[in-house]
């Protein structure tokens, strides 16, 4: 079993840039190596409606959920957690850090240009064009919002161009030691 530099594995970014498809596949992957671990879908654990007033992403409910599942999959057995999801400010990143029980935590975060964005969008969206416009307007808002952050240490990742299992063994290299 390799060791690990990390811990958690926070894979970030705007809309469309792979997140989930990431880290699906990098736990895939930590699971070929040997690697006891979870990967977690941020997005489940905030659908919940209607969201507050003051919280339309349901960030509060979404780190309740990770914490405690987090916690579950820790004692269960877990080495690694990856977790998809949008961290907007450091503030938040050391919320979702400490939800995951992190003591080194990988932020990763995924950017990707415009025109995949559309195209990746508009095959996940086929059959629902107000979901694929309220989409395609907030990329380069939250793309704006993240290249603003100021996160220190991430690790980018422009996936624009390379394949799920390129940007997965990039990630791969600064988790296994």
């Amino acid at each position: 079993m390799p060791d690990l530099r990390f811990d958690a594995v926070l894979i970030n970014g705007s809309v469309g840039t792979g997140k989930t498809t990431t880290a699906e596949r990098l736990g895939d992957e930590l699971e070929r190596r040997g690697v006891a671990g979870a990967v977690i879908d941020v997005d489940w654990l905030r659908r919940a409606w209607p969201a507050p007033a003051d919280d339309p992403f349901q960030t509060t409910l979404a780190l309740e959920n990770l914490q405690t599942i987090a916690s579950n999959f820790r004692r269960a057995g877990a080495r690694v957690l990856v977790a998809a999801t949008v961290v907007e400010t450091l503030d938040e990143l050391q919320r979702n850090a400490t939800a995951l029980g992190s003591n080194r935590l990988l932020h990763v975060r995924l950017t990707a240009a415009s025109d995949a964005i559309r195209s990746r969008l508009a095959r996940r969206h086929d059959d629902d064009e107000a979901g694929l416009q309220w989409h395609v307007q907030r990329h380069p808002v939250l793309a704006s919002i993240l290249d603003q952050a100021g996160f220190p240490d991430e690790l980018i990742l422009d996936t624009t161009h390379k394949a799920v299992d390129e940007v997965v063994q990039e990630v791969i290299a600064a988790i296994v030691g």
